[in-house]
């Protein structure tokens, strides 16, 4: 897991200027590590707490049902009698006699000049819900109080004509009730009034009963409040439990609106979430399907490769619009930079439990592994060495830039490149041995790949890591594509399963190595033809320069000069192998 650009990130849930937004150092193009550590802290939590804490429960299946064409009329009492309204009456008298009531609650009520005989006499309606707000405020006024609320926000009326009201004298619009509460499952929920009736008079569709009180309260949508579960109003009354301690004796009552106005909700049938990475597929679609797009192309391409190669131009602009395409997208964007690294993490997944949900938390990683795996089999890796590694599309690019530059070009003798050839073999041994015996160890070793230095991150590192990066760049603008040659453990790999692929779409003529030796010394810059001209698929990147070469009759010498002679006492030995002038002799 490697983190970089710290970045400050804002948590607000819905309201992105509140003044309580609170900040964190949070971390940005952090690999799928991340993703996987916070899905698994995220419901472990959920799971402790809801079996450990009160109130963690499943959300709710229910939803209300959608308000379509006109809502049917009905009078405040048929609204009381459906259980739409909520009337809460508690006599004074009956109040005063309770004996489970401490005496200093008891004084405090007592005080309460008696004028209707109610200590609680409350109504409360959720007015935001249509056949309940229209009908007791009519379409204008519901009209105005959606104006008012947020997407998701509940809006409470409330009025009172008892004895005891829900609002103090102190009480100012705009802010909480302290005497009235609401909870459910445990929890408080958050309840403000909105200064609905500040401007404007009360006005209702249908008579109302007499009130003293009047107020619109709002329930916040990030409250987690659910209409269709049950909650607990609470009147509080405050007392003096001695002289310096005022306490508040809460008064409760359960709440549940009625089952006709919800229906089972179609998207939480199912509580369980989608596996993350599932959620990962969805979110990377747009990349996903670009990158099998470009997988499609460079699969016709191959196949209709006979056709193409007779157009050097054209060849050459698809090749490095290809490189392009690989570098930025598929490697610096989309994160699609294979590794070593996923080889040994398949072989141990092998050893101890095979799991496909683990390779499918990066789509891209996993789409371009089937592709490749199978790729090898038909075509060998040239497909994917060629074609598809950003790190030896950024080898191109640089031995492109010393060709511009003309920068001598050093030559391997022939020995010497076979030695530096199994070289790599040795090091995918070492990684592939260590990767049983110590993951960190290995995790380490891999650092031979400059892949996560310059393609993951960007070269934002420190800096022997980028100095390594650096310098094989440097040297494969002297050598070319030298760590695809000579140091790559994942080319390695992929020879060894592609050494013998089915097709072997690259055309040989007979002349090919004896004795033109023109592809070898001039145009395979990988040095993957073999001195009779066959080959060595174990190494080649499939490029197509060679054979470009062999269909372009100004190119391939054997066309060029096919009817030239050459004088019989020259012998073939002689003929000039760097392919100026390279026929068999007559």
């Amino acid at each position: 897991l490697t983190l970089t650009d710290r970045a400050r990130r804002s948590i607000d849930s819905a309201d992105q200027s509140s003044a309580n937004s609170t900040y964190f150092d949070g971390v940005t193009k952090a690999t799928v590590s991340v993703l996987v550590a916070n899905d698994t802290i995220i419901s472990s939590a959920l799971k402790v707490a809801r079996a450990k804490l009160d109130g963690f429960i499943a959300p709710s299946n229910m939803m209300l049902k959608p308000s379509i064409g006109p809502v049917e009329i009905l009078s405040f009492a048929q609204l009381l009698e459906r259980g739409l309204i909520t009337h809460w009456q508690m006599p004074l008298n009956e109040v005063l006699a309770d004996q489970t009531l401490e005496s200093e609650v008891l004084s405090a009520i007592s005080d309460i000049e008696p004028e209707t005989g109610q200590f609680v006499d409350l109504y409360l309606a959720f007015i935001n819900i249509p056949i309940i707000g229209k009908n007791v405020l009519g379409e204008q006024e519901f009209a105005r109080l959606q104006e008012n609320l947020k997407p998701g926000e509940h809006a409470l009326l409330v009025f009172s004509n008892g004895d005891y009201s829900y609002v103090s004298e102190e009480f100012i619009p705009q802010t909480i009730p302290t005497r009235l509460s609401l909870t459910q499952s445990g929890f408080p929920t958050d309840i403000r009034d909105i200064d609905f009736y500040s401007y404007y008079e009360p006005s209702f569709a249908i008579p109302l009963p007499e009130y003293q009180d009047i107020h619109v309260l709002r329930l916040k949508s990030q409250s987690g409040f659910e209409l269709s579960r049950e909650m607990t109003l609470g009147i509080g009354v405050n007392y003096k439990a001695s002289f310096f301690d005022v306490q508040q004796h809460l008064f409760t009552r359960e709440m549940t609106l009625s089952d006709s106005l919800f229906m089972l909700n179609p998207d939480a049938i199912n509580s369980e979430p989608k596996p993350l990475w599932m959620r990962i597929w969805e979110d990377r679609a747009g990349i996903i399907a670009i990158t099998c797009l470009y997988l499609i192309g460079i699969s016709v391409l191959f196949v209709k490769q006979t056709a193409l190669v007779k157009h050097e131009k054209l060849t050459h602009w698809i090749r490095g619009g290809s490189m392009l395409f690989v570098l930025f997208f598929i490697g610096f964007y989309a994160q699609g930079q294979l590794s070593v690294v996923n080889i040994y993490t398949l072989l141990l997944a092998l050893y101890n439990g095979f799991k496909i949900q683990v390779f499918l938390l990066d789509p891209v990683i996993f789409i371009l592994w089937v592709f490749v795996f199978i790729s090898l089999f038909i075509v060998g890796r040239g497909l994917y060495c060629g074609w598809l590694c950003p790190f030896g599309a950024l080898q191109e690019f640089a031995g492109l830039l010393a060709k511009k530059l003309r920068i001598k070009q050093i030559k391997i003798k022939p020995q010497q490149h076979k030695w530096g050839q199994t070289l790599k073999y040795f090091i995918l041994l070492g990684l592939l041995v260590s990767a049983f015996f110590s993951l960190n160890v290995a995790e380490k070793l891999a650092e031979v790949e400059p892949f996560k230095t310059s393609i993951t991150l960007h070269f934002v590192r420190t800096w022997p890591f980028v100095v390594y990066a650096v310098l094989l760049l440097l040297l494969s603008m002297k050598i070319h594509k030298v760590y695809c040659r000579y140091l790559c453990p994942l080319g390695a790999g992929l020879a060894i399963v592609g050494r013998f692929p089915l097709f072997k779409l690259l055309r040989r003529r007979d002349e090919c190595g004896t004795p033109c030796q023109l592809c070898k010394t001039k145009k395979c810059d990988i040095d993957a033809i073999n001195k009779d001209g066959s080959i060595d698929y174990g190494e080649c990147i499939q490029c197509l320069e060679c054979v470009v070469t062999i269909e372009n009759p100004n190119l391939c010498v054997i066309d060029k000069y096919k009817d030239k002679k050459v004088k019989p006492n020259k012998p073939a030995s002689s003929i000039q192998a760097s392919g100026v002038i390279v026929v068999q002799p007559l």
